[in-house]
């Protein structure tokens, strides 16, 4: 069974350098209740090069604990299954590796509704887990469901 473990974190814009290759994410849930969702994503880098599917099941949250089965889907399949979802989600996202520790920030930029949301993730072994925090790491929103994308869909950034 697969874990995610994760902590959300808002960005100081100012002190960031964008560094690595940008991917363009493209997603949209065909459920969303409060127990499970079921996302459909597709990912594009290198202008088209490269272009990965993905259908991901998560469960509620537990702490910053939650389960997640994800697998990769036929690109053109997740295509047509994100046409069944009412609403999309895009982004931008750089990984950022971080020299001081081992793990990888996901630097989400959003577009379209969510525009001017930037959102900086870390993927945590355990929930103890201690991590080095860059100087652009801002306010800590990971208890606050406004974030989870799943709830973006539905309560857009720009209607805060």
């Amino acid at each position: 069974m697969g874990k995610e473990i994760e902590r959300k974190f808002l960005v100081d814009e100012s002190k960031l350098k964008y560094t690595g290759v940008p991917m363009i994410i493209t997603q949209g849930y065909l459920l969303i209740d409060d127990n499970k969702v079921i996302r459909i994503r597709t990912i594009n880098t290198n202008f088209n090069a490269t272009q990965v599917a993905y259908i991901t099941i998560k469960s509620s949250v537990v702490g910053i604990t939650r389960d997640e089965f994800e697998y990769e889907i036929p690109y053109l399949d997740a295509i047509s299954m994100l046409g069944m979802c009412d609403k999309i989600i895009e982004k931008i996202r750089y990984d950022i590796y971080n020299d001081e520790d081992d793990f990888v920030w996901e630097l989400d930029i959003f577009k379209g509704d969510n525009e001017g949301l930037i959102v900086a993730e870390i993927e945590l072994k355990n929930e103890e887990d201690i991590f080095y925090k860059p100087d652009w790491i801002s306010i800590e929103v990971t208890g606050d469901k406004r974030y989870y994308n799943s709830n973006l869909i539905n309560n857009s950034y720009k209607n805060w």
